[in-house]
């Protein structure tokens, strides 16, 4: 890996698309800080990230926050309603708080984010964003086999994260998280093994930026 190469990788995965072991190996891999998303699989809220000491006590003095990442992922609804004003003053309370590691390891030019609509936050041209993905039912049956679940309790955590994911973005962003359009890169990983999406993600990520052709001029004739 050469030192000018793009170490800033965000990661957004729908339920059972292995998010929560591809991005965490994909950190191992490159030697950077990995920085966990904010909804769980179950739909409610994770706490502190472990994996990057640094981030983590800012985080912990902001836990309260995550009653209200809870209350807007599961009671407001998605789409580009118009917010009263108390609503939207915590939505901007919410923003602020996941935002803040997201631009932490921004600054610094290295890391995975996995969730947080951070490839939204930054944009395309900062950052190696991907999309893992996959058709319901073998999101299903792989989401069962990473958590320990029946299939029935996999079900449900999946309906909660999708939704609470999805909610998520589109409250505070008004985007989709599926829209391919903000990502480098999207993988079907319910089709490939987790340790080659992990060995895809470095590749594309060491021939990153690519070299894009010119347009070639139509000719009028």
């Amino acid at each position: 890996m050469t030192l000018d190469q793009t170490r800033l990788v965000t990661v957004s995965a729908s339920y059972g698309a292995g998010g929560s072991v591809i991005a965490p190996a994909l950190a191992r891999r490159l030697g950077v800080p990995f920085l966990q998303r904010a909804t769980t699989s179950s739909g409610g809220t994770a706490g502190p990230e472990p994996c990057a000491e640094r981030l983590s006590v800012g985080e912990a003095r902001l836990t309260p926050v995550h009653r209200l990442l809870a209350s807007l992922t599961q009671a407001m609804p998605a789409g580009p309603t118009q917010s009263p004003p108390s609503a939207r003053h915590q939505e901007e309370n919410l923003r602020r708080y996941c935002e803040e590691g997201i631009h932490h390891l921004a600054a610094d030019g290295a890391g995975v984010i996995l969730g947080r609509g951070a490839a939204v936050v930054l944009g395309k041209e900062r950052g190696f964003h991907v999309r893992l993905d996959g058709p319901p039912e073998r999101r299903l049956v792989q989401g069962a086999a990473i958590e320990g679940l029946t299939h029935d309790q996999a079900r449900r955590h999946m309906v909660a994260a999708d939704k609470a994911r999805i909610a998520y973005v589109g409250r505070l962003y008004r985007a989709d998280p599926a829209d391919p359009r903000h990502y480098h890169l999207v993988i079907d990983s319910t089709a490939i093994p987790h340790d080659t999406v992990v060995e895809i993600i470095l590749r594309a990520l060491s021939d990153f930026p690519a070299t894009v052709p010119a347009p070639r001029k139509v000719s009028s004739a």
